[in-house]
């Protein structure tokens, strides 16, 4: 060693001005104090809030109905078809798909999607599909290219909780927008309109809707792109059921009737191949006035980099998914989701205090409660808690979605049960229904 306590042909570490290390004295921490960051802090799930804060105690003499959660696999009599599978199996036999991807996906499984979504009014290349970790981090990735700290999204109420926990967690503000349960939950365009200002940047459109299984009208939808149009708001259009609706309903996708909104549409397999553990979704990106330009391109391009994609292996599989999964498992599919919605609905039509709204896609269907003639329960959440501790039946309370005094149910789970809990429901609600008094003054005439 040399004098200096360095080996004579060690490197040392010197500044600019040719000293070693800055002398100058550094304060330092006197004990730990390691804070979460104020992102952390500010992710918020409010299903989670709601449901973590119920005492969820089941009948022990009645078995388990869950029908709070949105995973069609759950009960095992949704199974994807063999064509989906078949096409996993022979993406992982064939080795290609070990290593990393682009971090937007591959341009063979891009165009896979673009193929399969495009159409005359709305044409699509691999350049405009963007491919996620799931439809969730598609959202994410939307509101993140489109929304500054301080910005304000439009976002339906009720509606999906994920939006309010991506947007709020880095500074943007929710403004929620009415949806009218007595027109098929339609959005009400005025109340939309009155929610837009300068810092308005993205409304999101659910449709078909979760928690509603509302599917808007083509109607409708232009109405919606009108109120867009208007005050130049670029559409974030959550599709992730676009597929899922019934024989009789109609879905067309915004972008087909778009002439100047820009959209990002945010859709995947989970919902309408029963894969939602695979996680694998798309953004695609339609703006053929080129509004959005390479800039909102990037900027996608740049946040999509941040994980580096998604799951190599299921890209791989994706464009057998697409091309060889037949017509006949999304028919199946569908016809299983509207006669249990047919079921559930024409059950609770018939229960006093409960006004269940008929869905025309997706996979749920909400129902009112008249919390007047149910005076035992403060609210939708006791009245769904304790819906669990009599009957072993657990419907999500729309308090969940910022819509107290619903309660909402997924209708994927076998036909049996769902007969069983709505009997279950009907036998919980005549034993605490309550009709009204007559009023005192009507008396004394």
């Amino acid at each position: 060693f040399a004098a200096d306590g360095f080996h004579g042909n060690a490197l040392q570490h010197v500044n600019v001005n040719g000293s070693l290390y800055p002398a100058k004295v550094k304060s330092r921490r006197l004990r730990w104090d390691v804070k979460p960051s104020e992102m952390a802090n500010n992710t918020l799930n409010p299903i989670r809030a709601i449901v973590d804060g119920m005492k969820l105690t089941p009948n022990p003499e009645k078995p388990m109905i869950a029908l709070s959660i949105g995973d069609p696999t759950v009960f095992g009599n949704l199974p994807t078809d063999d064509a989906v599978i078949q096409a996993m199996k022979d993406a992982i036999d064939c080795q290609k798909y070990n290593g990393y991807a682009p971090s937007v996906g591959y341009l063979k499984s891009r165009q896979a999607v673009a193929n399969f979504y495009s159409i005359p009014q709305a044409p699509l290349e691999a350049e405009d599909v963007i491919l996620t970790s799931g439809c969730s981090q598609a959202i994410e990735l939307a509101i993140n290219v489109l929304c500054n700290p301080g910005d304000n999204i439009l976002v339906p109420c009720p509606g999906f909780s994920l939006y309010k926990t991506l947007a709020v967690s880095v500074g943007i503000e929710v403004k929620l927008y009415n949806l009218l349960p007595e027109k098929s939950w339609e959005i009400d365009l005025q109340h939309l309109e009155s929610m837009i200002d300068e810092r308005t940047s993205c409304l999101i459109v659910t449709n078909p809707s979760n928690p509603c299984g509302s599917v808007f009208s083509k109607e409708h939808l232009q109405k919606i792109l009108k109120v867009a149009s208007k005050y130049c708001v670029p559409i974030l259009a959550d599709e992730i059921y676009s597929d899922m609706v019934s024989t009789t309903a109609c879905c067309p996708s915004l972008a087909c009737l778009s002439s100047d909104v820009p959209i990002l549409s945010c859709g995947g397999l989970a919902k309408r191949w029963l894969v939602p553990g695979w996680r694998l979704g798309w953004i695609l990106i339609h703006d053929r006035n080129d509004i959005f330009g390479s800039k909102i391109r990037q900027g996608l391009v740049k946040l999509s980099q941040r994980i580096l994609g998604a799951c190599t292996i299921v890209q791989g599989a994706l464009e057998s998914i697409l091309n060889n999964t037949p017509q006949s498992f999304y028919n199946n599919t569908i016809s299983f989701l509207k006669s249990n919605s047919e079921i559930c609905y024409n059950q609770l039509s018939l229960v006093p205090g409960l006004n269940p709204v008929m869905p025309s896609g997706a996979m749920y269907l909400m129902v009112g409660i008249d919390m007047d003639h149910f005076p035992d329960f403060t609210n939708d959440v006791d009245f769904t808690e304790r819906l669990v501790t009599e009957q072993s039946v657990f419907c999500l309370p729309a308090s969940a979605f910022e819509y107290p005094n619903f309660f909402r149910i997924v209708v994927t789970v076998p036909e049996e049960l769902m007969l069983q809990a709505c009997a279950r429901i009907r036998e919980f609600c005549q034993r605490y229904y309550r009709p009204h008094s007559c009023d005192s003054n009507d008396l004394d005439q």
